[in-house]
């Protein structure tokens, strides 16, 4: 099987494709990049008609070109894809759904931690869906955003971006039991503090996501 994966950050895609080529042995991988996708949607503050449509274009023209199954590997395009699943031929996943259903089966209480508001809402909406869909009603998310963060990696400062994540991140764990980051590019920034800083389990995207996509796709075969 062709997997597709979509992406609008560039420096994500060897990440992304490796962990495909791992999680899924059986499928080939193929990409597509474009960033205007996510440049536009952060220059007008949300998610708008065009760019929703040309998120499904890319689908489409995905499954026209052979795959099997689709993955949009960015967090701020998720309401793009729920729209577009019903309609499209082949299996189509979000790549924080794996996080998500992750999230809501170990805490009650979950924090998002994001630097782009563009991000942080479908990030806590898609764990409010998940919540709601296994039953847990009792789950609370609490979002907060690294104000300034993203502005410091786009213009080169990694230490700056990385030092504003880590400043969210103990101002949100002592309100939550776990917390989610809506965007892959900020784990770097925790890593320094172990896999559990201050006793609160951080979960990320990519890895789950893959994982996620394996079980949907192959949970009637043995892994290989």
């Amino acid at each position: 099987m062709s997997i597709a994966m979509i992406h609008t950050v560039a420096g994500l895609v060897p990440t992304l494709e490796a962990l495909a080529r791992r999680e899924l042995p059986s499928c080939e991988p193929f990409n597509i990049l474009d960033e205007s996708l996510l440049r536009n949607t952060i220059r007008e503050g949300s998610l708008s008609k065009t760019t929703m449509r040309r998120l499904a274009q890319y689908v489409w023209s995905a499954v026209d070109g052979g795959a099997g199954a689709v993955v949009v590997t960015c967090s701020s395009l998720g309401p793009a894809v729920d729209a577009a699943r019903p309609l499209c031929p082949v299996p189509l996943f979000r790549i924080d759904q794996g996080m998500a259903v992750e999230a809501v089966s170990r805490a009650s209480r979950i924090g998002v931690l994001a630097t782009l508001p563009t991000t942080l809402g479908p990030t806590g909406d898609i764990i409010r869906t998940s919540a709601a869909e296994t039953g847990r009603t009792g789950c609370q998310v609490t979002e907060m955003l690294c104000e300034g963060a993203f502005e410091r990696l786009t213009g080169g400062d990694r230490e700056g971006h990385d030092a504003l994540v880590v400043e969210g991140f103990r101002r949100l764990a002592p309100k939550v039991e776990l917390v989610v980051l809506a965007q892959a590019s900020m784990a770097n920034a925790l890593a320094p503090l172990g896999p559990e800083p201050e006793g609160i389990p951080v979960l990320t995207s990519p890895e789950l996501g893959m994982r996620h996509i394996r079980a949907c796709l192959f949970a009637a075969r043995p892994r290989r």
